[in-house]
């Protein structure tokens, strides 16, 4: 097994590659392929990056349609799909609260409450169905309706970016592999030992890190949304830097962590914020309307500190049982 990792779009990435011993690659030849595979995602979607496409499309002021690139149009209609399908709880133009709560890429090291002034300012430009039009049809152009609406991508630029290694490792030839960014994973194939890929789900506890569950994946991506990582404390209270884009604040029901299992990075990426964003009460029936493989696990508001609840939808345990 040949593995190489680095950096990419504010995170880390590591790639575990399977492969028989006359055609291994080495790990310099390995790496160069994933950097070269990852540049143009960079360069496109990284709201990290002032000089990529989506950052230079967040500083027009203009209202007329821009022409894009293939890998932000192809983002653009997973976003579009998403949010369409979640109730409207992804929502990539809530980068103006993710800022504003201090969780955005230009973050301040300080985070504090916003006023209430401040959060119905920030949401007068926040609604990705009213004020972002996207023609998805060559030429591809995107379109803001109001001049101060920016389009955050982290929770879908990561899978594309996952997504596009894992095609370029089969444009060579290589069928099993796992390819991870920041904990987002694309497994194909099978491991060393000819099993499936064997993925470890975090148990959503701050301060230490331990397995709460293992899923068997092969040709699936695999994406984990918590609330556990990213996040302050002030009075008492704690927020997470998951925001509902219609109040403007953070989400305040028990679900800590969301894990989708998706024919893609992206897709998982996108509907494990979305289905956290959402919370079990509300999540579970829209995972069950569309089919999503995903695994809910919840504080459990009546017992001690670190005690959780896991909930799993109908096409998970499908997948679970196998």
């Amino acid at each position: 097994m040949v593995e190489v990792s680095g950096e990419t779009m504010g995170t880390y990435y590591s790639i575990a590659l399977v492969a028989e011993r006359h055609d291994a690659p080495s790990p310099s030849a390995l790496g160069e392929l994933v950097e070269q595979s990852l540049m143009p995602v960079t360069t496109q979607l990284s709201n990290w990056s002032d000089t990529s496409e989506i950052s230079r499309f967040n500083a027009l002021s203009s209202t007329e349609p821009v022409a894009i690139s293939k890998a932000l149009s192809e983002v653009m209609q997973v976003a579009r799909e998403v949010h369409e399908r979640s109730l409207g709880s992804f929502d990539v133009t809530v980068a103006p609260l993710i800022e504003l709560w201090g969780f955005g890429a230009s973050a301040p090291l300080a985070r504090a409450v916003p006023t209430s002034e401040a959060i119905d300012r920030a949401l007068q430009a926040v609604g990705q169905a009213h004020w972002l039009e996207l023609r998805a049809e060559a030429p591809a152009t995107l379109r803001k309706r109001r001049p101060e609406t920016s389009v955050y991508l982290a929770a879908l630029a990561k899978g594309y970016g996952i997504d596009t290694v894992a095609r370029a490792l089969r444009e060579q030839g290589w069928r099993d592999f796992m390819v991870e960014i920041g904990g987002d994973i694309y497994a194909s194939g099978t491991n060393v030992r000819g099993a499936a890929w064997r993925i470890g789900v975090e148990r959503p506890e701050a301060g230490r890190r331990s397995v709460h569950q293992v899923v068997d994946a092969t040709d699936v991506g695999l994406a984990t949304s918590g609330d556990y990582r990213n996040y302050f404390q002030e009075d008492g209270v704690r927020y997470s830097h998951i925001i509902d884009a219609t109040t403007g604040r953070p989400v305040t029901h028990t679900t800590a962590s969301v894990t989708v299992v998706a024919e893609s990075a992206t897709l998982a990426d996108a509907w494990a914020t979305a289905l956290l964003a959402l919370g079990l009460e509300r999540g579970m029936p829209v995972a069950e309307r569309w089919g999503l493989a995903a695994l809910f696990v919840s504080r459990d508001p009546t017992a001690a500190q670190h005690t959780f609840i896991t909930e799993v939808s109908e096409r998970f345990a499908e997948l679970d049982a196998k």
